[in-house]
């Protein structure tokens, strides 16, 4: 008798398994020739050789399905097991799987621009209202290259802006105090990869969370990196961030130019890069606007409701005026 350890490293062994091991027992009666037992991530397996390599088989196609569609369910298990290609839902434009195993898809013709730029340029500027979909599409972009092993790592930066109030000393280690600043990201994240396998990736620097600040100094390669809310970025903040691009490495830069929270003295570094960097070969611009706000309805109200306040009312003068 030979023995097998399997072990899952593409995969949230808590998905594999399936809810109260329900995969597992599966799998088990499906292997009744095999003693198959199973700890965290690894699956050990004892038995005939023959049946051991059918075995090892099943289980990397199993490890390989439920990576990229995020679901393994009772008739995937049963049909990889009878060699048919598992019925999964229509794939067309989808750019990954939810947790849940729910297509990601571009939902409006601008967010589906988005997605055709970033495979057509390295560096790609996308800029639209609150709730049209960029930093979500942009996370669902750089998730699908790192599943698909297209780069080594995923690098997301925000710069540390307070939106219209003061947030005063924040207690806590530097994690503690800048996370805050990063949870929409981490919300994106935690939407299109398990639990598990994101606390992995992140202990193993493999997905990086980090303020702008902190990429002052580095070259970044092999790697999709994110710049969100760059609105909030001053020139040289912008300029600092677009030449730490490395080998193999594409840019996202996401941003609003609505909700600027900077000085009025001080220009945006998003909008002086659109403009200065507009038409170089290999930089795309995509612009989103409320017709892509895929929130709730009344988030379109509202942000109708500010552009024509905007139009009707000038702003109020300053102190100087």
């Amino acid at each position: 008798m030979i023995e097998k350890h399997i072990v899952l490293e593409e995969i949230d062994s808590a998905l594999f398994y399936g809810a109260n091991n329900a995969n597992l027992q599966m799998i088990k009666a499906l292997f009744p020739k095999l003693r198959i037992m199973a700890r965290g991530n690894v699956i050990r397996a004892m038995g005939d050789d023959e049946v051991l390599n059918t075995f090892e088989n099943y289980v990397k196609q199993l490890e390989e399905h439920g990576s990229r569609y995020n679901s393994l369910k009772e008739e995937v298990l049963l049909d990889i097991f009878n060699g048919n290609r598992p019925m999964v839902e229509r794939e067309g434009d989808v750019i990954v799987f939810s947790i849940t195993g729910r297509p990601i898809t571009p939902r409006t013709e601008n967010q589906l621009h988005l997605v055709k730029s970033y495979r057509e340029n390295d560096m790609v500027f996308a800029v639209g209202p609150a709730g049209s979909g960029k930093t979500y599409t942009a996370i669902a972009l750089a998730v699908r290259a790192l599943k698909n092993k297209e780069v080594k790592k995923l690098i997301l930066c925000r710069p540390a802006v307070e939106a219209g109030e003061k947030l005063g000393f924040l207690p806590g280690d530097m994690k503690e105090k800048i996370d805050p600043y990063l949870q929409p990201l981490y919300d994106a994240l935690e939407d299109m990869i398990p639990p598990q396998k994101l606390k992995e990736y992140m202990e193993l620097g493999i997905i990086q969370i980090a303020p702008l600040a902190f990429m002052r100094g580095r070259t970044l390669n092999d790697a999709v990196v994110i710049l969100d809310e760059a609105q909030n970025t001053t020139i040289p903040q912008l300029k600092m961030f677009l030449t730490r691009m490395g080998m193999n490495t594409k840019m996202i830069v996401t941003g609003d130019l609505t909700q600027i929270d900077l000085p009025s003295s001080v220009r945006s570094g998003l909008s002086h890069a659109m403009h200065l960097l507009r038409g170089i070969k290999g930089i795309g611009i995509v612009e989103l606007n409320k017709k892509d706000i895929v929130r709730h309805k009344l988030v379109t109200r509202i942000v109708e409701a500010y552009e024509k306040e905007k139009e009707n009312f000038p702003p109020a003068p300053t102190k100087e005026g």
